[in-house]
């Protein structure tokens, strides 16, 4: 008699049901690219993101309005050229995710450059976890990814109601040594894994939602933020290392920079530590500003009384 469970066979059957067919259209149609020369795709990504800002209204609304609230002393004009490059770079990305997904160790080691290795390599060296506090730049998997073709590491995912974008996802970010956990899952395999000594590659600055948020500032505005990594650095005793990733002008590949190791983290005050992980994290978008992810709604839950912002 059968249990009802579903078998693996079908399982799969069920990924390549009606459903998913443009899925992997598009699936396919970002494995081709993936075989062409990474400059080619940058300078197609950036035609890609001027038509991307026409035809996405929504998604430029959101980050026009990022960009105001974060950089209020830039004029109109500024705000424009840099809502352009944003877009471009976000198109770019897009077409080289190819090489992200399936790129293999050589070619990511010739591709991607990992600056001030020092702090991570120091750490490892000491026998010590490392947590990466990487922000969502528009490159973030790149950095999550290579790290883990080095080092034994460990990262947190969120399922993607897609199933077949889920397992495609899944399966190429933990082709290396990576080990991923899943958000809502019991994490105490995760801390383990991390006051053993692993890296874990860790991306906090998205919208948790009024329940569980501390606000903290942001770009000098109060910014729904999870209240994770301090807790996370004292159960670990791990040395946080800000991260960011960015992409080489003119597509000629990746960079990936590691701030030095936050100092005096954690205090163990959730508002002191998140407050500090937001600086860190500002820190690192004012280097970079034309690559963070400004489309996503980051100001959406506001503090009791406040406007809505989008």
């Amino acid at each position: 008699m059968s249990s009802g469970a579903p078998t693996i066979d079908q399982t799969t059957e069920k990924l390549y049901g009606l459903q998913y067919w443009p899925t992997w259209v598009g699936i396919f149609f970002v494995r081709i690219l993936s075989l062409m020369p990474l400059p080619l795709l940058y300078y197609v990504g950036g035609l890609f993101g001027d038509v991307l800002r026409v035809c996405v209204p929504s998604r430029r609304h959101i980050a026009s309005r990022n960009l105001q609230l974060c950089f209020p002393n830039q004029s109109a004009l500024e705000h424009k050229l840099l809502l352009r490059r944003n877009f471009r770079n976000t198109a770019r990305m897009f077409l080289l995710s190819g090489f992200v997904w399936w790129g293999t160790k050589k070619a990511f080691d010739q591709r991607i450059t990992l600056k001030n290795e020092h702090y991570l390599a120091n750490a490892n060296n000491e026998g010590r976890g490392v947590i990466l506090l990487a922000p969502h730049f528009v490159a973030m998997e790149v950095a999550g990814m290579y790290v883990s073709s080095r080092y034994p590491s460990v990262s947190i995912y969120q399922n993607n109601r897609n199933k077949v974008l889920d397992k495609l996802m899944l399966k190429a970010r933990s082709r290396f040594s990576g080990q991923m956990f899943e958000r809502k899952s019991d994490l105490k395999n995760l801390i383990r894994s991390i006051r053993d000594g692993m890296v874990c590659y860790y991306l906090p600055d998205q919208d948790p939602g009024p329940r569980r948020a501390i606000f903290a500032p942001f770009f000098n505005v109060p910014t729904a933020t999870w209240p994770v990594l301090g807790r996370m650095a004292r159960m670990t005793r791990a040395v946080v290392l800000p991260c960011t990733t960015r992409i080489v002008e003119g597509g000629r590949g990746f960079e990936i920079i590691l701030d030095p190791p936050l100092e005096n983290f954690p205090t163990g005050d959730k508002q002191l530590d998140s407050e500090a992980m937001n600086r860190a994290i500002e820190q690192c978008v004012r280097r970079l500003p034309d690559q963070y992810f400004w489309v996503h709604k980051r100001f959406k839950t506001r503090p009791p009384g406040s406007e809505a912002i989008y």
